[in-house]
């Protein structure tokens, strides 16, 4: 690399602004082949990087090569900063967060203009922040990606200190964890009962599986129920007096006002059962009785799950994975409440979650923590609403928005808003199809040609309950699955495939072992995106309907019944009496 004094600096002139394609330039001046710019090209569209990295990596140029094309075809000076004097004040001219995003260091600050090292002097979005934030004109000068991240890492405050004073916090918080087994040893005797019931409710429930427990009082009994895939499993008990002590108990985990009875209230408290990290959801509602609470429980230990582990048919999986790495754009998840649609939209963020990408989420309730994920939590009581997280949220330079819900008009146009203008956006709504989610989404104000600018695809699935392998026996259709056959599915011949669960100790006499997911992918592309500009809802229907790759939502789940894996009673459920 070349060295540069004060006459080459003087010499720098502002790099044009238009949009410069590094490959095209390469290969015009016989640098590279176009079969290597094509293979260059695909690459990039795999990992996200910049292209001259991809170049270089992939051995196609060296990388002092290429930035001596830089300062030649730009006409700006190509600096080696291992020799180049600088003024670590004039460097942190730039927040760090912004040098390490774009790549950029402040080499000579000027009344008029900066002297700015950029790594790729061609990115126009680097080039006008740094003008943005420094009010000057900028010179650019071409460096190397590697010494400008080591200048970085000399002149801006030592992330040492910042990575200790974090881990002491990160000890603080984890210690207000609650650990039963740990309280137990400190508590009053008169409170030891209370807590010990507790816990064995939540071993019981995390042994069991269940997403949620009701403790629910009547007048001469009180009634504690898990939900286990899906299905309420109930146990009656006579002690209807402890009630009181037991709810008081969970406030006081919650943070809630323990004198407040009669109102509803809403908190959240972390757990370790069996050296567990339990996430849990509480509710309470005033009732006849006294206070019913039921608790929403996230087993943090489990971690998150991806696309293989949802049980994603590989086909799925292949388009959703080139959706989701699409650079703008939005996908919606659809279902009932409890359908699973929140980890199938966490399973995306495992696909994005890399260093190259700003993530940011916006829910009510914030329920998986997740690394190098922005999350925050709706709290509309203050007025901090979706609509308004999500305006910030732009305003924080995003690659990918999480939107935990689209409640409203207002939520929605801003998200399809955010899709149009360069962010990847992923949401949920309420609806039984993917068909329906249009529908939806007109009928709450959204214009249908934003929607078929802005909306890729739609998945909408639900959860079917698996047939227990332990007890699994060949199941023929009774009257009403016949009759359910032959309505909507008259060409199904082969039902001599279906099997059922008898019930066994295994799955506590259900049938049934877990839960799976069905789905159907429907992406936005030509008769549809004509229907939805028109805002034609039977029209869209219509094409829906004749798209060759879309597989409705009872289909698929009766695919799972062919092969075993769930019921003929869980694909009725799912399909009901309706077209889907």
């Amino acid at each position: 690399m070349g060295d540069s004094g004060a006459d080459a600096q003087a010499a720098v002139a502002q790099a044009p602004h238009r949009k410069i394609r590094i490959g095209d330039l390469l290969v015009s001046n016989g640098v590279i082949s176009e079969a290597q710019l094509m293979a260059a090209l695909a690459e990039q569209k795999k990992t996200g990087q910049k292209l001259g990295n991809t170049l270089i990596e992939s051995g196609v140029i060296d990388e002092d090569r290429l930035l001596a094309f830089l300062s030649q075809q730009l006409q700006i000076p190509l600096i080696d900063l291992v020799r180049h004097p600088v003024d670590p004040q004039t460097v942190r001219q730039l927040p760090e967060t912004v040098a390490r995003r774009y790549r950029i260091v402040v080499l000579e600050m000027r009344e008029h203009d900066v002297l700015l090292g950029m790594a790729d002097p061609t990115d126009l979005f680097a080039y006008d922040e740094a003008s943005r934030l420094l009010k000057r004109r900028v010179r650019q000068a071409v460096v190397r990606e590697s010494d400008l991240l080591r200048m970085l890492g000399r002149y801006y405050q030592d992330t040492e200190d910042l990575q200790n004073l974090a881990g002491e916090l990160h000890q603080e918080l984890t210690d207000r964890d609650v650990d039963l087994q740990q309280m137990l040893s400190t508590i009053a005797a008169e409170d030891a009962p209370v807590v010990r019931l507790l816990q064995k409710l939540f071993e019981e429930a995390i042994n069991n599986k269940a997403s949620d427990i009701h403790i629910e009082p009547e007048e001469h009994l009180l009634r504690i129920r898990q939900r286990v895939d899906g299905i309420l499993h109930e146990r009656v008990m006579n002690e209807v007096r402890i009630v009181s002590a037991l709810v008081q108990r969970l406030k006081l985990l919650a943070n809630l006002d323990i004198s407040e009875k009669r109102l509803p209230q809403d908190g959240r408290f972390q757990i370790k059962v069996k050296n567990r990290q339990v996430d849990v959801r509480l509710s309470t509602m005033p009732v006849a009785y006294g206070e019913a609470v039921v608790m929403r429980l996230l087993d943090q230990t489990a971690g998150i799950l991806d696309f293989e582990q949802l049980g994603l048919p590989q086909r799925l999986r292949t388009q959703l994975r080139e959706i989701v790495r699409r650079p703008h754009g939005m996908l919606l998840v659809t279902g009932p409440t409890g359908s699973g649609k929140t980890t199938t939209l966490y399973a995306a963020l495992n696909e994005l979650n890399t260093a190259q990408h700003k993530i940011i989420t916006v829910e009510d309730p914030v329920e998986y923590r997740m690394p190098r994920v922005n999350q925050v939590q709706v709290h509309e009581q203050i007025g901090l609403t979706f609509a308004r997280v999500l305006r910030t949220a732009l305003r924080q330079d995003p690659d990918v928005i999480l939107v935990g819900e689209m409640r409203d008009l207002e939520t929605a146009q801003i998200g399809l808003r955010a899709a149009i203008t360069g962010h990847f956006v992923l949401s949920t709504l309420h609806t039984n199809s993917a068909v329906g989610t249009i529908s939806r989404l007109i009928d709450m104000g959204a214009a249908g040609y934003v929607i078929a600018t802005a909306l890729q695809a739609v998945l909408a699935q639900r959860l079917v309950r698996r047939v227990c392998t332990h007890c699994a026996a060949p199941h023929a259709p009774d009257e009403h699955e016949q009759a359910w056959l032959e309505k909507h599915c008259p060409d199904q011949a082969d039902t001599d495939r279906f099997r059922a669960g008898a019930g066994c100790e295994r799955c506590n006499q259900t049938g049934f072992q877990g839960r799976i997911g069905v789905y159907e992918l429907l992406q936005m592309r030509g008769d549809l995106l004509v229907a939805l500009r028109n805002q034609d809802i039977d029209a869209f229907a219509a094409a829906a309907a004749t798209d060759q790759e879309f597989v409705p939502i009872t289909s698929a789940a009766l695919e799972l019944a062919l092969d075993g894996r769930t019921s003929l009673s869980e694909v009725i459920r799912v399909g009901g009496d309706g077209d889907h």
